[in-house]
């Protein structure tokens, strides 16, 4: 592909071209996941909930605000990813957090971190005091190869904010993560053979009418007359 775009293109690098094919729905599609061996599992990951995964990527050399750190959270069935901008690592602010995911979409029966067990099982202890109900064990840190895994996944985050940021002219990361989890969620993920937004809802991600079967000049009429009702009144 480098080969191909030098020859009608200049100033085209591997990293922007890596990351259009993190875009692109053929590329993924034809890139094959690598496979493991001798993975052990205590739970059953063919349901929604019943594990995930909560890691943190460091942003202290891009703070903006009081946000220094991103949370990003991923159920491992449905490769459903949740991203929130934080303040510090601590197991306080990062249960807060979590909290507020559970309480929208479920909490898992495990719970797994590349911080170590230790951070995890001190998340859970915080959880408890918020909702003394909720009953959740930590597991331990995923298999090299999976951490790997875990790394890119972060690795693409940052890479897509980057991004970002740069095609919108703004440092304002802690914005830039709801679009980043947006796109990263309906966009094809191999591993699961779909988007995790289709795995988690039952149908692709949508964009108001701009991802509607209706023709665009409807569209722009409808728009148009919007515009018109609300200039009236």
């Amino acid at each position: 592909m480098v080969k191909e775009i030098g020859k009608k293109y200049v100033n085209v690098t591997r990293d922007a071209i890596e990351l259009f094919k993190s875009y692109c729905y053929e590329c993924q599609k034809k890139h094959k996941r690598p496979r493991t061996k001798g993975r052990s599992s205590s739970y059953s990951e063919n349901e929604f909930a019943s594990g995930a995964q909560v890691d943190l990527i460091d942003m202290q050399s891009m703070s903006q605000h009081a946000f220094k750190w991103i949370l990003v959270y991923q159920d491992h069935l449905t490769k459903f990813v949740i991203l929130r901008a934080l303040t510090s690592k601590r197991a306080a602010e990062v249960a807060h957090n979590l909290l507020d995911i559970f309480l929208l979409i479920g909490a898992p029966s495990i719970l797994q971190s590349d911080n170590g067990t230790e951070f995890t099982a001190e998340v859970i202890t915080e959880l408890k005091l918020f909702w003394p109900r909720l009953v959740m064990v930590h597991g331990k840190p995923r298999h090299p190869q999976s951490q790997g895994s875990v790394e890119r996944a972060n690795g693409d985050i940052k890479d897509m904010l980057v991004a970002w940021m740069g095609d919108n002219d703004t440092n304002d990361w802690s914005i830039g993560i709801k679009f980043v989890q947006f796109q990263k969620n309906s966009s094809f993920h191999s591993g699961i053979g779909r988007a995790p937004y289709t795995a988690m809802f039952g149908c692709d991600a949508k964009v108001g009418l701009a991802t509607s079967s209706l023709p665009q000049e409807i569209i722009q009429r409808m728009q148009t007359c919007s515009t018109d009702i609300i200039v009236t009144n």
